[in-house]
C-alpha cells in the first residue's frame, strides 16, 4: 500500500469514527453542515464573484442537468451487511487518498480567498485529495511547488500559445514535480456567460491568446504524447467517441466535464454520459467526472457508476470563501462523513464494493439548480456585501 499524504490520516481518530456514526462530524469548525458553509461565503463574497460562481451559460440549462443528472439517481441499499470497517479511500497516481476527490482547476480562486490556489493545495495536503492548479489561478505552478510542496499536484492549462509555448509548461509542470498534466479542450470559443455579461463584468473574456485554442487539435495531443512522459488528462470530454479517440492517443485519464454548465449550453448532464463512457472506455483509462458534485452521495454514486475520481467546484470555492484553506478543509471533512455513512447505509465497506446495482433512475425530488443540493439554504435571507 502506497503512503498516505504527509499529515492526513486515512483512519479517523476515535472521535471522528463516533462522530461519523452519530451523523455529525466532531470539529472545532463553525460549521457542522454544508448549507451552513454555502451561507457563509455567500456573506463573504460580492455579487459578481458569487455569479461567477453558482452561474453557467445562456439558459444554464447544462448547469441545472449536471444536479438533475445526479437527483435522478436514486440509492438502492444492501442491508444486513457487516459495515464495521468502512474506508472511502482510493489510490491515485501512486498516493492513497482518503476520498475520490479532485480539486478541479476553478480559474482566479483569488476571487474567494486571497490565498487563492495556495489555500487549495493546503487544504488537499493536509486532508489527503488530489489538486489540479488552473493555468488561469494565482499563484503559478512554480510558486505553489515551493508553497505546498507535498500536495499531490496536477497541473491544468488552456491554450494560449503555440507548441513552442505548450512545450515550456510541461517541461515546468514536470520540473516542480507534478504528478500529471491536463488540457482541457472544452474551450474552442469562449461561452456567452449571460449573468456576467448583463453587469458588464465580462473581464474573465478577454485573455491573450485564446485564439490559440480554437487551432488546439488531435494533432498536438499526439504531438504531446510522444515527447514526454508524463501522466496525461483531457478535460472536457463529454461523447463515447471523443473518449475512444483519447484512448488511441495513449490518453492516461479521461475527465468527464462539461465545464460546470459553463460553455456548451443545452449540453447533456455529466453523470447522464458517465456510463456510455465508462462502458467504452473498458479501463483501458481512468476517468475522472465533474459537473454539480455536492454532497457526499453524489460521490458515491459516481464511483458505483464507474468513474475512479471526482472533480470538486463549486463546493472547492465554497470552502474557500468561507474561511480560506480552514473552510475547505472542513467541506472535505463533512464530505467524508456523508460518504462513509452513504456507504454503510448501502452496505458496503469500500469503494471497490460499489458497482451500477446501487443505483436506478427515479424521479427528482427538487427542482435543479445550482444549490438544489441544499434544501434547508435560503439565500433569500443572506446579507452579502452590498445588499
Amino acid at each position: 500500500m502506497t503512503p498516505p499524504f504527509p499529515n492526513a490520516s486515512t483512519n479517523p481518530s476515535p472521535d471522528r469514527t463516533q462522530a461519523n456514526t452519530a451523523g455529525h462530524a466532531v470539529s472545532d469548525s463553525p460549521f457542522l453542515t454544508l448549507h451552513e458553509v454555502i451561507r457563509k461565503a455567500r456573506q463573504k463574497l460580492n455579487h459578481d464573484d458569487w455569479d461567477y460562481i453558482v452561474g453557467g451559460t445562456e439558459t444554464e440549462t447544462t448547469l441545472r442537468r449536471n444536479r438533475m443528472a445526479l437527483d435522478t439517481l436514486a440509492l438502492r441499499p444492501r442491508v444486513l451487511r457487516d459495515v464495521s470497517q468502512i474506508d472511502p479511500s482510493t489510490e491515485f497516481l501512486g498516493r492513497r487518498m482518503r476520498l475520490p476527490l479532485v480539486l478541479a482547476p476553478v480559474g482566479s480562486l483569488e476571487l474567494c480567498t486571497p490565498e487563492a490556489a495556495t489555500a487549495s493545495a493546503r487544504a488537499a495536503e493536509q486532508f489527503g485529495v488530489a489538486q489540479m492548479l488552473s493555468s488561469v489561478c494565482q499563484p503559478g505552478m512554480a510558486t505553489l511547488a515551493q508553497q505546498v510542496p507535498n500536495a499531490l499536484r496536477i497541473f491544468q492549462l488552456y491554450v494560449y500559445g503555440d507548441a513552442d509555448w505548450i512545450d515550456r509548461h510541461i517541461e515546468q509542470a514536470i520540473a516542480v514535480g507534478n504528478a500529471a498534466f491536463c488540457f482541457t479542450v472544452d474551450m474552442a470559443l469562449y461561452s456567452r456567460r449571460e449573468r456576467d455579461i448583463a453587469k458588464r463584468n465580462i473581464r474573465r473574456a478577454v485573455v491573450p491568446g485564446r485564439e490559440f485554442l480554437a487551432h488546439l487539435s488531435w494533432k498536438d495531443i499526439e504531438r504531446v504524447r510522444r515527447k514526454y512522459d508524463i501522466p496525461l488528462i483531457i478535460k472536457g470530454i463529454g461523447t463515447t467517441e471523443d473518449a475512444l479517440i483519447a484512448v488511441e492517443h495513449g490518453i492516461d485519464m479521461i475527465y468527464v466535464s462539461n465545464h460546470g454548465g459553463r460553455q456548451l449550453d443545452h449540453d447533456l448532464g455529466s453523470m447522464d454520459v458517465l456510463p456510455e463512457i465508462v462502458a467504452a472506455v473498458d479501463r483501458r483509462a481512468r476517468i475522472i467526472v465533474d459537473g454539480g458534485f455536492n454532497r457526499g452521495s453524489d460521490i458515491v454514486k459516481a464511483i458505483a457508476l464507474g468513474a475512479d475520481m471526482v472533480g470538486l467546484g463549486r463546493m472547492q470555492c465554497m470552502g474557500l470563501a468561507a474561511d480560506g484553506a480552514a473552510g475547505l478543509h472542513r467541506v472535505l471533512e463533512l464530505l467524508e462523513t456523508e460518504v462513509r455513512i452513504c456507504l454503510g447505509l448501502l452496505g458496503v465497506n469500500s469503494l471497490a464494493d460499489l458497482h451500477p446495482g446501487y443505483v436506478r433512475r427515479a424521479y427528482a425530488a427538487n427542482p435543479a439548480s445550482a444549490l438544489s443540493a441544499f434544501p434547508l439554504l435560503n439565500i433569500d435571507t443572506i446579507d452579502y456585501p452590498g445588499a
